[in-house]
């Protein structure tokens, strides 16, 4: 049987993307923080340019209050790559006064990211940034395209977007621009997933079912955590939780499920009907327009 699998066509599309940003960009860096879908890229990254290393550092914008799980994955998986990992840290742009950081019980750095990140590009001039967004995650990011250009204040214009053909992509930049390549816009959370069990990578045990102290605050479950702030109407209880999508413990949220294994994953999956954003995102849950004025800031 000849026949190409959905899987094989997705892996070939983002391998030819990565090998395409290789040789028309002069410093590309891939956005690393040890999820789910910047592992995956990873692993593009690897077949892409294998027995060679990869050819471009690592970065992460570290807001300071990701989950322990993830951040040792992070160091570990990087470490075992010989692969370069730039960490961006929020903390230092709060310290230097770049940003304010938020206060009161809803308080989060998710958002202080943007200038964080921006920061970074410029420091490191970097002209190509790879990102893990996927075009089912919400609206506005269904409207960026693979190569989505971004001004030299960092900005993003959906009305004035490049046209794509087929597999052709421009990547002509001026100084200070930068492109944001994503590899993975054609695949699904579930592709993900599929892949993940099919290569046989290795994931953050904080994907899998556990036992972990949360409480519930708009219909969601955020973890017992020093960063995240508490009020006295929402009492703590144990749960057997998972997390969907991994990011800062302020605002990412736990989801229930006895789901252990990445086939009982995928299956849970399948059969839900909630987004991953909708489910375990509580900064993103806001209206289509808000998330693109967000994008146009430069957020990710």
């Amino acid at each position: 049987d000849y026949t190409t699998s959905q899987l094989d066509v997705l892996e070939a599309e983002a391998i030819h993307i990565m090998r395409e940003v290789a040789a028309e960009f002069e410093r590309p860096c891939l956005l690393f923080s040890g999820g789910k879908d910047s592992i995956v890229m990873l692993r593009i990254a690897e077949k892409a340019f294998w027995p060679a290393a990869i050819p471009f550092p690592l970065m992460h914008v570290d807001t300071g209050h990701n989950f322990d799980e993830v951040i040792e994955f992070r160091d570990r998986r990087s470490a075992e790559l010989g692969a370069r990992l730039i960490v961006a840290s929020v903390q230092d742009s709060i310290d230097q006064g770049r940003v304010v950081e938020e206060t009161g019980r809803r308080a989060s750095r998710n958002r202080l990211q943007t200038t964080t990140l921006l920061d970074a590009i410029e420091e490191h001039e970097f002209d190509a940034v790879f990102g893990g967004a996927r075009r089912d995650e919400e609206k506005a990011r269904a409207k960026e395209r693979v190569f989505s250009f971004r001004d030299d204040f960092g900005q993003w214009d959906p009305k004035n977007q490049r046209p794509e053909l087929w597999n052709l992509y421009n990547a002509r930049i001026r100084k200070g621009e930068h492109i944001r390549v994503f590899p993975l816009s054609n695949w699904t959370e579930l592709d993900v997933w599929d892949y993940i069990r099919r290569e046989g990578i290795e994931i953050p045990s904080i994907y899998f079912a556990h036992t972990r102290k949360v409480f519930e605050r708009d219909g969601m479950l955020l973890p017992d955590a020093d960063v995240v702030s508490r009020g006295d109407d929402e009492p703590l209880f144990e749960a057997v939780v998972r997390y969907r999508t991994v990011g800062d413990m302020t605002c990412t949220g736990a989801v229930q499920s006895t789901a252990g294994t990445v086939e009982e994953i995928i299956e849970e999956i399948a059969a839900t009907r909630i987004t991953e954003r909708g489910a375990t995102r509580a900064d993103d849950r806001s209206s289509e327009a808000a998330m693109e004025d967000r994008k146009r800031e430069g957020y990710f």
